[in-house]
């Protein structure tokens, strides 16, 4: 799978791809550097990951609600943990 972002993020002359080919402005092909491509991480892939570990709004709610009641911390470890798991680099 060609990771379209990174081509994009990498290279800033290119403005459409095409399979696995990527031109500039004037159709040019540009030639990219596919391992470079393949091991690039987008600065924003940790906020895509940590979006899938959080519980809903309603969920989080419920914990702090019992949290409060119960005098427990579940919600604080629970997004402690998801943010420790996804840093920011």
């Amino acid at each position: 799978m060609i990771n379209y972002e990174a081509i994009y993020a990498l290279y800033p002359n290119v403005v459409k791809t095409l399979g696995n080919k990527a031109f500039d402005i004037n159709g040019n092909q540009i030639n990219y550097d596919t391992e470079a491509v393949n091991s690039w991480v987008s600065p924003e892939q940790y906020k895509r990951d940590r979006r899938v570990e959080y519980p809903s709004i309603q969920d989080q709610l419920d914990m702090l609600y019992w949290d409060k009641i119960n005098n427990t911390n579940i919600w604080t470890n629970t997004i402690t943990n998801i943010k420790t798991n996804n840093p920011k680099e």
